[in-house]
């Protein structure tokens, strides 16, 4: 298949082709909206929570696909080690329990309604045999997916970590092992249209994925940029802090600048990723760019060519579905 060509409906259900955003096969999976003692007098998929955008992409004819992001799959087997098994208690406490029946439920409607689905990483919470092996069962042979910082994440508080590169190396065959795909940059035509995943799991960008995005743009096709961590707009900013901070204020002039720190203070303060973000907003090909992380849903204007639209967590029934023209 050319780079040009399109991935029909079809090689897509086989898990042929899949783009580095985490373009995900729709299989026929055992879910508990099957279940009819769930919701008996209610529609069988009213549990997802779904909102929904359109892109002008100029597709050569149109699609559809449903962006899920941060399920955050929390499994250890027994015979893991205590770590393992003190995140899983706890993790797993944290979000729900839930987790991989929004996954099973979010891909059983996808099936039915959509033509592809994307997944913008943290699929797995932390390290461990079982997640490996959950992401195994959800990302067949030929499909691909983004990862998000808790794909990296070994222990998480339990072992030393840091947001760097030399620390993302540690695991890095062993992620690139579970997850059949380029791990740090990828790319995928879908009718025409370019889907780019760029590795931005703790909010910046390296050269050598800002050289690969320049020979994308050589194609001239349109691009949707997919990644973990969206590059924050000052809107998309607010909408975080007041989520994460708990601030429980009424909008004022005041919560119009919140304080800037971590991921956003280093996507303007980093030259590489600054550059990049300064490009990005002049390239007429760039269509869309989606993201997770944030745990919300929110979008807001990037350039004049391309909304951002981040997604809220998948492990409480979150997804977008998003058609193409």
């Amino acid at each position: 298949m050319s780079e040009r060509e399109s991935i029909n409906r079809r090689m897509f259900l086989k898990g042929a082709l899949a783009s580095g955003a985490g373009i995900v096969a729709v299989s026929a999976l055992p879910v508990q909206a099957d279940d009819p003692s769930l919701f008996p007098k209610r529609g069988r998929y009213e549990r997802l929570v779904l909102s929904y955008a359109h892109i002008e992409a100029g597709a050569e004819k149109p699609f559809s696909i449903l962006h899920i992001s941060d399920t955050h799959l929390t499994e250890a087997y027994p015979h893991e080690e205590a770590n393992k098994q003190t995140l899983k208690a706890r993790r797993t406490q944290t979000f729900g329990g839930r987790q991989e029946e929004a996954l099973r439920d979010s891909l059983a409607w996808a099936k039915d309604n959509v033509d592809y689905v994307i997944h913008t990483g943290d699929l797995i919470d932390w390290q461990s045999e079982a997640n490996f092996d959950l992401v195994r069962k959800y990302y067949g042979p030929g499909m691909a997916g983004s990862l998000g910082n808790h794909e990296f994440s070994q222990n998480m508080w339990l072992s030393k970590q840091s947001n760097t590169e030399a620390y993302k190396a540690q695991t890095a065959a062993k992620l690139s092992a579970a997850y059949p795909f380029d791990i740090r940059f990828q790319s995928t035509v879908i009718n025409g249209v370019n889907f780019v995943t760029i590795d931005d799991v703790y909010g910046y960008v390296c050269a050598d994925q800002v050289e690969r995005f320049a020979a994308e743009v050589k194609k001239k096709l349109p691009i949707v940029l997919c990644m973990h961590v969206p590059f924050h707009t000052p809107a998309i900013w607010r909408a975080q802090y007041k989520f994460w901070k708990r601030v429980g204020k009424k909008f004022s002039p005041e919560a119009v600048a919140p304080n800037v720190y971590g991921e956003y203070k280093l996507q303007r303060e980093d030259p590489v990723t600054r550059d990049f973000i300064a490009y990005l907003r002049s390239e007429p090909l760039l269509k869309g760019i989606l993201a997770g992380h944030l745990h919300i849903t929110v979008q807001d204007r990037f350039s004049p060519t391309a909304m951002q639209y981040v997604i809220g967590g998948n492990f409480m029934f979150h997804g977008e579905e998003i058609t193409f023209s």
